[in-house]
């Protein structure tokens, strides 16, 4: 159900969020973030839109409607996108983070208590500048058999993001931020990147600043990962994006991972995992990652009595083992592990 349009409030005064349901598993773990959300009475009014790639002067670009949507409404929640193969689209993804300039990914992982992985106790928070560098798009055959990729780094970019990094680190109360890098073989592009965080860091006297080689951090990563349950972690695009994914792997998997991209004009909020066609329509899909990126949201929103209740709730039905999707071991169905975090909101 569309919501009245407005500056981003219902004619009942409840917020509108976009809400990009995506392919696949997406319709389905949307729904279940919708009934959650409509259970435990969140004031939110969902616009519900279309991403299906357009092709615009020969490029990838967002349908009008839903562009007009996001923009209004400044803050959305998307479910998994498929980029559709051989017909001369670019990522959808890496499409909405150019046309809404979301600048930032913040990717936390934290182990759920009563799921076992072999590590417990990861808290980790990972941002990835969202731009540039590798992901740029910078490239061309010189002859042929040779290629070149250019990797983009602008100091407008590092300062944002690293910005944003030392502000993230204050509000969530982590003394410290780690620069992740490679100046030591990217002398100009990474040693720009860490020169502008050296920079940035005299405006924050009471945060911590160091930094590390991306190699060091991975091998550091899989050994030990709670030696960075104090520090927020801050990296050009491509780092971010390796070790994003390490850091599920740690706690479970992509399944159960938030997401969010942050940008000046807008934000969205995402389930990092893939479309799952081959569970799609089951009812067999995991509404995790969704669920808690849309907690990541609210609590963007500060309407974090909601966040803190759903987060709990959630969290709860996984630890209890009763109500488990396949991807977690148990035999569960969405409808009966939605139906079981709507029974711990109550709890």
């Amino acid at each position: 159900m569309r919501a009245p349009l407005g500056a981003g409030l219902a004619a009942d005064g409840k917020r509108v969020v976009t809400l990009i349901p995506g392919d696949g598993i997406g319709p389905e773990i949307s729904r279940s973030v919708q009934q959650i959300f409509a259970a435990e009475g969140v004031p939110i009014a969902w616009e519900s839109v279309d991403v299906t790639p357009i092709l615009k002067d020969g490029k990838t670009a967002i349908p009008e409607e839903a562009m007009h949507s996001v923009n209004r409404n400044k803050v959305a929640l998307k479910g998994p996108l498929e980029t559709p193969i051989g017909k001369g689209h670019v990522s959808l993804n890496l499409t909405l983070r150019r046309t809404f300039d979301l600048y930032a990914n913040v990717r936390p992982c934290k182990s759920i208590v009563g799921y076992k992985t072999p590590f417990e106790n990861v808290d980790t928070v990972l941002i990835r500048e969202n731009t540039e560098g590798e992901y740029s798009g910078i490239e061309h055959e010189v002859v042929g058999g040779v290629v070149q990729s250019i990797k983009l780094i602008t100091e407008e970019a590092c300062r944002r993001v690293t910005t944003y990094a030392f502000d993230y680190a204050r509000s969530i109360g982590r003394p410290r931020v780690t620069v992740v890098h490679k100046a030591t073989v990217q002398k100009l592009a990474d040693g720009l990147f860490l020169s502008v965080a050296q920079d940035v860091a005299k405006q924050y006297p009471d945060i911590a600043l160091d930094d590390a080689l991306l190699d060091r951090i991975c091998l550091q990563v899989v050994q030990d990962p709670t030696q960075f349950s104090d520090t927020v972690m801050v990296m050009p695009n491509l780092y971010g994006d390796i070790l994003s994914d390490l850091g599920a792997g740690l706690i479970g998997g992509l399944g159960l991972t938030p997401s969010g991209n942050i940008g000046k004009k807008a934000s969205i909020f995402e389930s990092v995992h893939g479309t799952a066609p081959d569970i799609a329509g089951k009812d067999l899909a995991n509404p995790t990652a969704l669920l808690l990126s849309a907690v990541m949201m609210l609590r963007h929103l500060k309407l974090n009595a909601h966040a803190d209740n759903i987060e709990r709730a959630v969290l709860a039905t996984i630890a209890s083992g009763a109500a488990r999707t396949g991807d977690l071991g148990g035999k569960a169905t969405n409808t009966q592990f939605t139906q079981a975090v709507i029974d711990n909101l109550k709890q």
